[in-house]
């Protein structure tokens, strides 16, 4: 199977880490960076929360593709191989 055919057979997603790597970010220097203002450290908040919402409607896809039998390529980027085909 040539790549093309293989790009059209599965589905390709940001790996976990990159929601990981954000979330950790955000969480540990943005956060504590906002304390002295309340505006902006409820907007990370908000900001944490939608990102942890994506990763897990992420997740959910990746369930229906797991029972649809839609394998599942998890990237880096843009270029380049996937990191896990499932």
């Amino acid at each position: 199977m040539d790549q093309m055919d293989q790009d059209a057979a599965s589905l390709p997603l940001p790996s976990h880490i990159h929601y990981e790597l954000v979330l950790q970010l955000l969480e540990r220097k943005t956060l504590f960076a906002a304390q002295q203002h309340p505006h902006q450290r409820e907007l990370v908040h908000d900001l944490t929360m939608t990102l942890r919402k994506a990763l897990a409607q992420q997740k959910q896809l990746e369930e229906s593709c797991r029972r649809a039998n839609i394998p599942v390529d998890y990237h880096w980027g843009l270029n380049g191989e996937p990191e896990v085909n499932s």
